[in-house]
């Protein structure tokens, strides 16, 4: 087995350095490395991570090494990877598998090689590895006692497999914990995705109608941002209660069919495909601005807008221009890829510390009671979930109200009335 992939070595200090800044925000997730350097929870168990190699990643990996894990990590996108990042796990002996711009063969290699440690847990950010040991390695299966999902994509991939009966060992949706969903998908995705489109474009949001695809956690956050910078913000949606929730929340509300012909630029954050195709290119503004901050590339049907367009041009970095055969031009940002990691440095260590802090512990779960699990998507426990929020708030020096013990038996009473 290869000890890693890498673009260089030699970006190991520079990384280091990041890697460093990171963790002087993320106080949740060192209190959890204490305790895992004190317990070793993780001793002799082998851990498979694919996962966006960024400093708030590597410093997840330095936690479950403290715990007495053998890890080895691929890239979870072939974008989203910091080389730098990778360099110094790498320098540090963790088994590391990702470069930044990987073909797909290359990123399918680069997972090939992470699965060759055997694992017993597996870490994703969008189900790739669960997916291929599913598919090519089940001889992998009688040894794995679980995995954790930390996207909203790979739940939805995941709890499909589990309605299939095709799941074949338990995993723990991450992303569901409260402590991860509400404040990663929301703040961490609203803030990353904005920097990410000003990176690549630096385009003026104050007075351009910003069509947001999706209003669950992600889309909310986005809107929210959009608005603040002054954007005229629609938002497309296919759920009843979000739309309305959208609605109420100020938001214009409409088909993607009506909002493609007044959008300036384009957000998609729904987890599924095709939200942006043929049909929607071809009524769009001349320089409409299209990204995705989705986990997959399915987004946006850039095959459909290739198809329209007399020429493709790369006029800068993680901007290609499409020329369309009526004149028109359309932009698409980090080919459609996460454009918060890809043209950015994806979600803020501050939150990224709450998320981290829920999939190290649990990977601890997972090794203590996987045996015990059946083959199901489960979410995070509520006091594991508890516990993240009450350690964040303790790091940010505030403290909240407790219960009297009248206050405490009136809310378990039936008795107590008016």
């Amino acid at each position: 087995m290869k000890d890693y992939i890498l673009k260089d070595i030699n970006l190991a200090d520079e990384g280091k350095q990041r890697i460093e800044w990171a963790r002087r925000h993320m106080p949740v997730l060192g209190k959890i490395k204490e305790q895992f350097e004190k317990e070793k929870p993780l001793e002799g168990i082998n851990v498979v991570a694919c996962l966006h190699v960024t400093v708030e990643t590597a410093n997840l990996i330095y936690a479950m090494k403290a715990g007495g894990a053998n890890i080895a990590l691929a890239a979870s996108n072939p974008l989203s990877t910091q080389d730098d990042v990778a360099a110094a796990l790498a320098s540090e002996g963790i088994k590391t598998f990702a470069i930044k711009g990987m073909n797909e063969k290359q990123y399918y290699e680069c997972l090939e090689e992470a699965l060759k440690i055997k694992p017993h847990v597996t870490l994703d950010d969008g189900a790739d590895t669960i997916a291929l040991v599913h598919s090519k390695h089940q001889d992998l299966i009688k040894n794995i006692k679980g995995g954790c999902e930390e996207t909203t994509t790979g739940v939805i991939r995941l709890r499909a497999m589990a309605a299939d009966g095709a799941l074949k060992y338990p995993v723990i949706a991450v992303n569901d914990a409260e402590t991860k969903m509400m404040f990663d998908n929301r703040y961490g995705t609203g803030q990353s995705t904005l920097h990410g489109i000003m990176n690549a474009t630096n385009i003026l949001f104050a007075g351009k109608t910003i069509v947001v695809a999706g209003y669950g956690w992600c889309g909310r956050g986005v809107a929210s941002r959009a608005r603040g910078l002054g954007g005229n913000v629609v938002v497309v949606e296919v759920e009843p209660r979000k739309a309305l929730e959208a609605v109420m929340d100020g938001y214009r509300v409409m088909p993607m069919k009506e909002a493609a012909k007044i959008g300036d630029l384009f957000i998609t954050v729904t987890g599924d495909i095709s939200v942006l195709r043929k049909e929607h290119f071809q009524v769009m503004k001349d320089q409409a601005v299209v990204c995705n901050s989705g986990h997959f590339n399915v987004e946006i049907n850039i095959p459909d807008l290739a198809r329209l367009a007399k020429k493709v041009s790369q006029i800068k970095n993680d901007v290609q221009e499409y020329a369309m055969k009526d004149g028109r031009r359309i932009y698409i940002l980090a080919e459609g890829r996460l454009v918060n990691l890809a043209s950015a440095f994806g979600h803020p260590p501050e939150v990224m510390d709450m998320s981290f802090a829920n999939q190290a512990l649990a990977v601890k779960l997972i090794a203590e009671k996987g045996d015990t699990l059946e083959n199901q998507v489960y979410k995070v426990p509520p006091e594991v979930d508890s516990m993240v929020a009450k350690l964040k708030l303790d790091s940010m020096g505030i403290e909240i109200e407790t219960l009297t013990e009248e206050q405490d038996k009136y809310l378990h009473s039936w008795t107590m009335g008016t």
